[in-house]
């Protein structure tokens, strides 16, 4: 590589040229060898360090800091940077001041042929009139060379085609692609691929080159003139055909395309001019023959016509191809039949909203017996197009009713036939073709238009794009679709960008994913459209946390994410999962049976179960047995246990229902009997069937209170029993029994 090295000093401005090899450490610059060393180091005693600043000093440059050599460390590349301005100063290895005022100096890097011409695209598509002259312009393509122009040959450009001789040229020095051939003919070949070469040094052996491919389309011109198949067509029309009905069709050939090819079809001579007219059909280039006046068979049976057709647009240029008209002879036959019911037009089309409800009048047809005799008709519609019933039809005025809801998303069109039948002679039938065209009302919401299998790096960072989405919708809006994107609720961990032309972008808001914490996350993305009404729908985008690489490639992630791209579709995972909680809904269904088989009550008696009356022949210890029954829980009922389970039936829950304590309102029987009634309507472990609950209360109690001798294990202390002799003579047999134990006792 080739080096300036412009040193400028305090007075004057040297300018050095060097040769160097790129990453050669050999010496580019020596102050010394060039006089340009400091004073205070003539002789090189080692007493002057040098000191290398600027641009690329100590990474690309290194400067010798005892005899001043400059190196260079690192391979030069002109088109990265073209120049160095670089400063050195000589200090004093004893005191490390300045010597000199510090220099600075500049280092222009020389450019070489290190880079092949570039085309502006790798394709380019052009397009050119067919039978163009020789020399016609078709497309300048163009290439670009980063090499330094001013300097040798490097970028000096030369154009040559390598693919496409001998139809085009190109322009070495410009490089227009130009026609090479004349007469080109669209008819014969149409499409042509020409390839592009770009070669530097001029052109010259060992130059760099970069091709391109030009696809070049022949564009019609009116080169072909019109011409029928036929010399002479034959047609047929019924005496009874109305006036401006069609009789038939006829079509001349044009090699031409779009409006080259537009033709115009004249009736120009013959005994039917008269009664037969012809138009063009611009969507088919067709001649349509049709009826202008009533014909009768019994007068003429027979009419011939002649017909010319020509190109409506004729270039003048191409007139020695012509002549651009032809000429053919219809003969038209007139047909005696029994005219059955005409309708109104040969073809009905009726528009309807696909909300429209059921048993709404659509549409509406008419025929009628053209005969003198004016037959009734009545209409039906054929069953063969009307196999679903969508649609009926009135016998009398031909009045068509929907009978169903119509969805243009299912169907945007039905065909049906429409009958007119004479009532006097059934025979005499006429069909006509009835088109419903359904149109679009707004009613389905977008969805995402594919599944989505979205997942994050856990190396990711905040605002990364990890999807693109777009949605689709099933309704067709005059004005096509817009849909926008947005969350249903903030979202800590990812943000939807709607980029407004019916796509959006998913981005993290923040790093730090861990899969080992949480696989996967499910963001719910809000569409909507804007049709009126506005449909709007939620569907939910699941992003799996992968583990990936630097480069942002995904290496694992978890289970679920491995066995998809393992070959196992997405569908036949869901297959897999529905057959597994189909299992164990079996499981579970014969375990309850099971259970239920192994469930028995607890009346095991002959007793009537019904009645659930459970009878115990238990016998208690008598009046000394003072642990059996405490009497103090049928005088206070409120004591009594929160939580009894019934005893008819086995418990099915794990914890009993905790019956509520009868209050202290409840002292009378009717009272006591009403709670219990209510406690036992409300209590969730009862059984479904009738059954009996049997309960002991005692009332208020009598001015002597409880005799029996079991609630005297209710109270601590000790009685005094002297009142009992002053009760007359029915208790004193209790009188001394309980005050002579009192009296031993306190013995």
């Amino acid at each position: 590589m080739l080096l300036f090295i412009i040193y400028k000093c305090m007075c004057s401005l040297n300018v050095f040229m060097l040769n160097t090899v790129p990453g050669d450490p050999s010496v580019l610059f020596s102050p010394r060898c060039s006089g340009l060393t400091s004073r205070n180091d003539r002789i090189g005693d080692g007493t002057v360090r040098y000191i290398l600043t600027g641009e690329g000093a100590g990474t690309i440059f290194q400067i010798d800091e005892k005899s001043g050599d400059l190196h260079a460390t690192k391979k030069l590349d002109r088109e990265e940077k073209a120049f160095y301005t670089l400063r050195v100063k000589a200090v004093s290895t004893r005191t490390n001041r300045s010597l000199e005022p510090e220099t600075e100096f500049v280092i222009k890097i020389h450019d070489i042929n290190d880079n092949e011409p570039k085309f502006s695209k790798a394709i380019y598509t052009a397009s050119v009139p067919e039978m163009s002259s020789v020399g016609t312009s078709v497309l300048e393509v163009t290439a670009m060379d980063a090499d330094d122009a001013s300097y040798g040959n490097s970028a000096k450009l030369v154009y040559s085609i390598l693919q496409g001789q001998p139809y085009f040229s190109v322009e070495p020095d410009t490089g227009w692609i130009k026609i090479a051939l004349p007469d080109m003919d669209r008819e014969v070949r149409e499409q042509y691929q020409v390839v592009i070469q770009a070669k530097d040094m001029a052109g010259q052996m060992g130059g760099l080159s970069g091709t391109t491919t030009v696809n070049i389309s022949l564009t019609d011109v009116n080169d072909s003139p019109p011409r029928f198949s036929y010399s002479s067509y034959q047609l047929s029309a019924l005496e009874s055909a109305q006036i401006g009905s069609v009789v038939g069709r006829i079509k001349a050939k044009d090699g031409d395309e779009g409006e080259n090819a537009d033709m115009e079809y004249d009736i120009v001579d013959g005994d039917g001019r008269d009664i037969f007219s012809i138009y063009t059909d611009r969507i088919t280039q067709e001649g349509v023959v049709t009826l202008k006046k009533k014909l009768d068979y019994e007068q003429q049976r027979v009419y011939t016509v002649k017909v010319e057709v020509c190109n409506t647009n004729v270039d003048p240029r191409f007139l020695s191809f012509g002549p651009f008209k032809d000429t053919a002879t219809v003969k038209i036959l007139t047909q005696d039949v029994d005219e059955p019911p005409v309708f109104s037009q040969s073809q009905y089309v009726i528009e309807v909203q696909e909300d429209t409800l059921k048993g709404m009048v659509i549409g509406r047809v008419t025929a009628w017996d053209p005969d003198s005799t004016h037959h009734p008709v009545k209409y039906s519609i054929d069953k063969h197009t009307n196999r679903d019933r969508f649609f009926h039809i009135d016998v009398s005025d031909g009045s068509i009713t929907a009978l169903q809801s119509l969805d243009r998303e299912s169907s945007k069109w039905h065909n049906i036939s429409v009958l007119a039948t004479e009532i006097n002679n059934p025979q005499q039938m006429s069909r006509a073709p009835v088109l419903i065209k359904v149109l679009d009302v707004n009613d389905n919401a977008p969805e995402f238009a594919m599944y989505y299998e979205t997942f994050v790096c856990e190396n990711v960072k905040a605002g990364q794009l990890i999807q693109t989405i777009s949605a689709t919708d099933m309704d067709e809006p005059l004005d096509g679709h817009k849909f926008m994107f947005s969350l249903s609720f903030s979202n800590p961990n990812f943000t939807v960008l709607d980029n407004e032309d019916n796509t959006a972008r998913i981005l993290t808001r923040r790093s730090g994913f861990n899969r080992h914490e949480l696989s996967a996350y499910y963001l719910p993305v809000v569409i909507s459209d804007n049709d009126y009404p506005a449909q709007t729908s939620t569907s939910t985008l699941t992003i799996r946390v992968c583990g990936c690489d630097r480069s942002g490639n995904m290496r694992s992630c978890s289970v679920e994410a491995l066995v998809l791209p393992a070959g196992l579709s997405t569908g036949a995972l869901v297959a897999v999962l529905l057959c597994i909680i189909l299992l164990l809904m079996i499981v579970v269904l014969f375990s309850a049976l099971k259970k239920q088989r192994r469930k028995k009550t607890l009346i095991m008696s002959k007793e009537d179960v019904r009645d659930n009356v459970v009878s115990y022949n238990d016998e208690g210890g008598g009046e000394e047995d003072t642990q059996a029954f405490d009497i103090g829980t049928l005088r206070h009922p409120e004591t009594m246990e929160s939580s009894k389970q019934r005893r008819d039936i086995i418990p099915e829950m794990l914890f009993s229902y905790h019956r509520p304590s009868p209050t202290a309102e409840c002292t009378d029987v009717r009272d006591f009997i009403n709670c219990r009634l209510e406690e036992n309507n409300a209590d969730p472990s009862a059984p479904p069937y009738d059954s009996l609950a049997t309960y002991a209360f005692e009332g208020s109690g009598s001015i002597a209170e409880s005799l029996s001798s079991l609630e005297s294990s209710a109270t601590d202390g000790d009685h005094e029993y002297e009142f009992l002799s002053s009760w007359g003579p029915q208790f004193k047999k209790l009188a001394d029994m309980y005050i002579g134990k009192d009296s031993s006792r306190n013995t």
